[in-house]
């Protein structure tokens, strides 16, 4: 009855203090979490939580968690071994191109703990800005790109990571940031600051704005520092992913409203050759970006075509 994914289950829950969060993290919907630990538990008979806020084990959920942290690794540890066997070489080297200005945030701590799985990997980041990020894989310039959509190149697979939302960054003494949430007409008559890349790329832009006929003056900005600085300067308004500028509201440099009364939610997917995509290695550095992502950032959620895994 006890297996692999019960163990990394129980690690999930106790990690994340929440069975929803523990859910997003591990690409399971709520229910089917819940339902899995459930079943446990009226096997053993035993209660493996106290279904408190946070969730906290018992005596037997620390039983198991103790276990999990014993073996889980060294399983993994072995699926990598078994991998290399299997590939009969030592794997070469994972090039990395971002389509985004904000994902390296996450990405230099995932890359960093990915080390520890492969150290024989040489990883590299793929600098400058991309008109055609996926494209890269073709011209054999990139190993993996992270893209916010997943799209029809020819050969190519896409990964879902994860979603978050977009929130409207402004200063605390805007006359907006008494709104409980922003419109598109609210950013028609304000300087709306950027990264400096295509519209295609801005979804507050290609989304909500240019839908909406609006079309504010712009400024564009390398660094997301900068942006904030002028957004608390009352220089414009912002849009950025709500893990980025977390630390900044936290200390009042800025305040941050959902963008429409459904919120502006992106997602963002790893995109690799699709004779790649089987790798272990490759499938490893996946599932170490996912695991970083939900072990550091707040707000984000499965990608939604995920939610009816079982």
């Amino acid at each position: 009855m006890l297996t692999l994914k019960h163990l990394r289950s129980i690690e999930a829950i106790h990690e994340t203090g929440s069975i929803t969060r523990a859910a997003n993290r591990l690409y399971l919907t709520q229910s089917a979490l819940s339902h899995q630990i459930v079943a446990l538990e009226t096997h053993y008979n035993v209660n493996l939580f106290e279904r408190t806020r946070p969730v906290r084990l018992t005596a037997a959920g620390e039983r198991l968690l103790a276990l999990a942290r014993e073996v889980a690794p060294r399983i993994e540890a072995c699926e990598r071994d078994l991998e290399r066997i299997r590939e009969q070489r030592q794997p070469g080297r994972l090039r990395i191109a971002v389509e985004c200005h904000t994902c390296y945030d996450w990405l230099m701590p995932a890359m960093d703990a990915y080390r520890s799985h492969w150290p024989e990997i040489e990883m590299d980041l793929v600098g400058g800005f991309h008109a055609d990020p996926v494209g890269l894989l073709a011209e054999d310039r990139a190993d993996l790109v992270i893209v916010s959509e997943p799209g029809r190149g020819k050969d190519v697979s896409f990964e879902p990571l994860f979603r978050y939302e977009m929130l409207a960054l402004m200063s605390s003494s805007h006359p907006l940031a008494s709104k409980i949430r922003l419109e598109a007409d609210d950013f028609a008559h304000e300087t709306l600051i950027t990264y400096p890349a295509p519209d295609r790329l801005l979804d507050l832009v290609r989304r909500v704005l240019k839908p909406a006929g609006i079309h504010p003056e712009r400024r564009q900005v390398e660094l997301t520092i900068a942006i904030v600085q002028l957004v608390a300067s009352r220089k414009g308004l912002a849009a950025l992913p709500a893990w980025a500028v977390a630390p900044f509201l936290e200390r009042g440099y800025v305040v941050a409203r959902p963008i429409t009364s459904a919120g502006l939610w992106s997602d963002l997917y790893a995109a690799v050759r699709t004779d790649d995509a089987a790798r272990g290695y490759v499938r490893d550095f996946v599932t170490t970006l996912r695991e970083q992502a939900f072990m550091s950032l707040s707000g984000i959620e499965a990608v939604e075509v995920l939610k009816t895994k079982n």
